[in-house]
């Protein structure tokens, strides 16, 4: 493995164990790329490399990969962290100090759909604090426009939506 290769990868593992939330593939992408540390195919490269050796795992929701820091990727940067220079670890906790709670509200709330086997569309609804459910909704559609549609307003309206259902349920 090359040594630039392993910076990137510690540099992933450093971000993720800094939140305490996933981060998407794009979010670190941003601070990588901004920061001039490599090429997004390179990055790409270093995501599926920390997946197949199992120090992150991912999950894929609307076309948003989410990448979550595994045991084993806390035990391997416990080991090399020192291998970061203080001045990337510097860069990197100042881009999560600044920009903290856009990257967990931009995570913390999410939709999909999929197809039911009676051939209708379950919308999924979830709004997550600390990986806990706050919310966590299932509505079924009659066709895709119509889950597309909820997914794209679940993100503006779920403020709303759950005031409301613990208004009218308390």
């Amino acid at each position: 493995m090359s040594e630039p290769l392993t910076l990137y990868k510690l540099i992933v593992l450093y971000m993720l164990t800094k939140v305490n939330f996933p981060l998407t593939n794009s979010q670190i992408s941003d601070f990588v790329l901004d920061a001039g540390y490599t090429t997004y195919f390179t990055l790409q490269k270093t995501f599926s490399e920390l997946i197949e050796s199992h120090l992150i795992r991912s999950e894929t929701i609307r076309n948003s990969s989410y990448y979550y820091i595994t045991d084993a990727g806390r035990e391997t940067l416990g080991y090399f962290e020192h291998m970061i220079s203080r001045a990337i670890q510097k860069d990197i906790d100042e881009y999560l100090k600044k920009h903290r709670l856009e990257l967990r509200d931009e995570v913390s709330v999410t939709s999909d759909f999929y197809k039911t086997t009676n051939g209708d569309y379950a919308v999924q609804c979830k709004v997550l604090e600390r990986n806990a459910s706050l919310i966590d909704l299932t509505l079924t559609v009659p066709d895709k426009q119509q889950a597309s549609a909820m997914c794209v307003n679940w993100k503006e309206k779920c403020q709303e939506i759950y005031a409301y259902l613990m208004k009218e349920l308390m």
